[in-house]
């Protein structure tokens, strides 16, 4: 800590002594000093008695900070910041939280965010921002600024999600393919092949009929309108921010802010490594330089970046991992499920299937997996962000930013991309199936599709990280402040005195606000990346928000010192980040519609192959399905002894149904591809094509539209301009006009003539 505004440390001890002697003559001692003697971290208030008149001045942290630049700049003498001035005390960098101030001098900021922004009752409420701005800084004051305006506009999501899953229990009737497959003369006598060799036997099209009902809930006609809506929503959010950004850029005087102010300023990590000094040529001083060769600058550029690429590899071997553990476990919870007492729960016991058994505990895995990767891979980052070097904090950053993102980017949605793009998509069909290292069968989508299955997948990564998330926000520092105060947290505040208990508190690391940040964009990325496979993710992430604003605000007043206030004119490097996923949110969500969910098969068939002179969906089952004659299975694929039910037994059953567009036995192109398969694939790829042309002209054309800077503003800003052009105009007129005056005088002088 710094001390400001003092002649010497002898004043230091003296003033402090005086002011404590009649506090230890009753307590004595302190818990922590045992000497009477305490270090002054801030000065926040004291007695100016110039000009005879003696008056309390309270300044906030921030005014402390910006005398010592000038101190150090040489701008003020130190025995100057606080002239003729005695100190009423030195107190902690705010008041407590939970009471106002004794001093009615003093203003309670801390106890007034507490009481009006920290408490979750006030989460219908604005965020105070100009005061957190003037407590905090601008730099977080913008952070919270976005996190609001971030939440409001995800509740116009999450209400349209709504409306759109409402639509699908309100249309739930009309599901005319599942009403089939839970028809017992339709998919009770449809026999399907086995989902696996040897444990997995004949089952029937009937036992997926719970499965099928819920996959309509997300996959139907509104999926594809919430697809397309979600990418216009997410340019109305960026153009809005940026208008909400400028706005108050120009509210809080930074319109003139430059990133290159920060970047001036040196890193000390950097500064103690520098060895020569180097002439810069904006500023015109010298300034330390790293005295490295481009060899060693090349070297550790590719020792961190394949420290990137190792653990994105590792990540990849545990995807892959987790993906033959669905492989092997599935023929096994097949052949432990088949006779298990859950089926016959009336509620669940049709929903605990095989499949789902599958899916859930492989998400669980993935998800632990990710913790773990991610909470290494954090200590990596930064140690090789370190080894780096970078010159300042914008730089170091920017540097650890993408690094961190990259990685949490493959490590959060790898999963996701497995379910939504590869499972089920190479399968291969009975008698020619494709296989994994050669070793276990490639997984099959239920004839619903693996569009539930990806809503599985999200929920639970998702949900799974942002219950972790406020536990680490909230219960961490919780738990650490509580175990370093536990000796003395029992004492009268006479003995414990309010800033020994704030000095206690945790410190709000430099790259506290990072994290902060990493979090909501990678939640940003579940509701735009995977939306079209579950509507109703912009409503958890919005209760999510609401919570995490308070969280994050009870976070900051309770638990941290207060932060040295920094200034910030944006979001920074995040802003491109949103933007990068905006556009692949758009590709993403066309393949989902595309690819994951069965929207594309129905419509052709409707609309080309329906039964009838009507376009009905009526005989869609049968005509997903095709047709492979049992005897032709191999061997080594066919079910085991006892593996298949005993109605197969008991029925003389020749054939089976798997899920593709083939040829049936017998025909010249038997188990090739139908025309129907082909004319599926191109209205997929023309689909693909359409949407994403649609999309971005409405994206681009509402960017267009909207102005980044709001007019009223802009038009201030001119103003502002125009006004200091006119005063440096009329000022430089005003001094050529003494000069000439005095020119003219001093000639009349020489002249003679005065």
């Amino acid at each position: 800590m710094y001390l400001f505004g003092l002649r010497d440390s002898q004043t230091v001890l003296n003033s402090r002594w005086e002011q404590t002697h009649y506090k230890q003559q009753q307590s004595k001692d302190s818990v922590y000093f045992r000497d009477g003697v305490r270090r002054i971290d801030f000065i926040l208030s004291y007695i100016d008695d110039k000009d005879g008149e003696k008056k309390q001045v309270c300044h906030p942290p921030s005014y402390v900070l910006y005398q010592r630049v000038k101190i150090k700049e040489g701008l003020v003498q130190p025995d100057k910041t606080f002239d003729s001035g005695h100190w009423t005390g030195t107190v902690p960098p705010a008041c407590r939280y939970w009471t106002r101030s004794r001093d009615a001098n003093c203003e309670s900021e801390r106890y007034s965010l507490y009481k009006y922004w920290a408490r979750f009752s006030s989460f219908y409420k604005e965020q105070p921002l100009n005061l957190i701005r003037k407590y905090y800084g601008e730099k977080i004051g913008i952070y919270f600024a976005w996190l609001g305006f971030y939440t409001e506009m995800l509740s116009y999501a999450a209400v349209v999600g709504l409306l759109c899953f409402i639509y699908g229990v309100a249309t739930f009737d009309e599901n005319v393919w599942s009403k089939e497959i839970c028809n017992d003369t339709i998919g009770g006598q449809i026999v399907m092949c086995p989902l696996c060799d040897k444990k997995c036997g004949y089952w029937k099209l009937s036992t997926t009929c719970s499965s099928s009902w819920q996959s309509y809930l997300f996959d139907n006609t509104a999926t594809v309108f919430f697809a397309i809506f979600m990418g216009i929503w997410v340019t109305l959010f960026l153009e809005f921010w940026k208008r909400r950004q400028a706005r108050l850029e120009y509210e809080w005087d930074l319109v003139d802010f430059e990133e290159e102010q920060q970047q001036l300023q040196l890193r000390p990590e950097y500064e103690t490594k520098c060895t020569h000094r180097r002439l810069n040529r904006v500023t015109q001083e010298l300034e330390w330089v790293l005295d490295q060769s481009p060899a060693d600058k090349a070297g550790r550029f590719i020792l961190c970046w394949a420290t990137v690429v190792l653990w994105i590899s590792l990540i990849i071997a545990c995807i892959i991992g987790v993906i033959a553990y669905r492989l092997a476990v599935f023929a096994a919870f097949a052949s432990i499920m088949k006779d298990s007492p859950t089926n016959k729960l009336d509620v669940v016991g049709t929903l605990i299937t095989p499949q789902f058994a599958t899916s859930v505990t492989a998400s669980c895995i993935n998800f632990v997996i990710i913790m773990i990767l991610n909470f290494l891979y954090e200590h990596v980052a930064i140690k090789i962000t370190d080894m780096e070097v970078p010159k300042t904090h914008v730089e170091y950053e920017n540097k650890l930013t993408v690094k961190m993102f990259l990685f949490q980017f493959v490590n959060y949605y790898s999963s996701c991309f497995y379910v939504a793009f590869f499972k089920g998509k190479f399968v291969g069909y009975p008698g020619d199936y494709a296989y994994m290292f050669g070793k276990w069968r490639n997984e099959e989508c239920e004839p619903g599709g693996c569009l539930i299955e990806l809503t599985t997948q999200l929920v639970i990564v998702m949900v799974g990280k942002q219950v972790w998330g406020n536990i680490q926000e909230a219960l961490v520092p919780w738990l650490r402040n509580w175990w370093v105060s536990r000796s003395a947290r029992n004492h009268p505040e006479s003995l414990y005195s309010r800033w020994e208990q704030d000095h206690d508190l945790q410190t709000f690391s430099q790259l506290g606000l990072f994290y902060e940040y990493l979090e909501m964009v990678i939640q940003f990325g579940f509701i735009t990346l995977f939306v079209a496979s579950f509507p109703l993710a912009p409503l958890l992430a919005l209760m999510n928000n609401i919570l995490e604003v308070r969280v994050d605000a009870w976070k900051f007043t309770t638990q941290f010192r207060r932060p040295v206030a920094a200034k910030a004119h944006s979001i920074g490097a995040w802003d491109e980040i949103l933007n990068m996923i905006a556009v692949f949110s758009v590709v993403t969500n066309a393949f989902i519609v595309s690819f994951t969910s069965d929207m594309i098969p129905r419509l052709v068939y409707k609309y080309a192959y329906h039964l009838g002179s009507e376009s009905t969906m009526e005989g869609y089952i049968n005509n997903s399905l095709s047709i492979f004659n049992i005897s032709e299975i191999p061997v080594e694929n066919r079910p085991e002894e006892g593996e298949n039910p005993d109605w197969f037994y008991s029925s003389n059953i020749t054939t089976c149904r798997y899920r593709d567009y083939r040829y049936p036995p017998g025909h010249e192109k038997q188990y090739t591809h139908t025309m129907q398969f082909w004319h599926i694939l191109a209205a997929k790829l023309a689909f693909i094509i359409i949407m994403e042309h649609v999309v971005f002209v409405v994206k681009f054309f509402v960017a267009w539209l909207i102005p980044d800077v709001p007019s009223d503003v802009k038009a201030r800003t001119k103003r502002e301009h125009y006004l200091i052009q006119e005063y440096l105009h009329d000022y430089e007129l005003e001094k050529l006009k003494i000069q000439l005056s005095q020119n003219a005088f001093n000639v009349l002088i020489d002249l003679g003539v005065l």
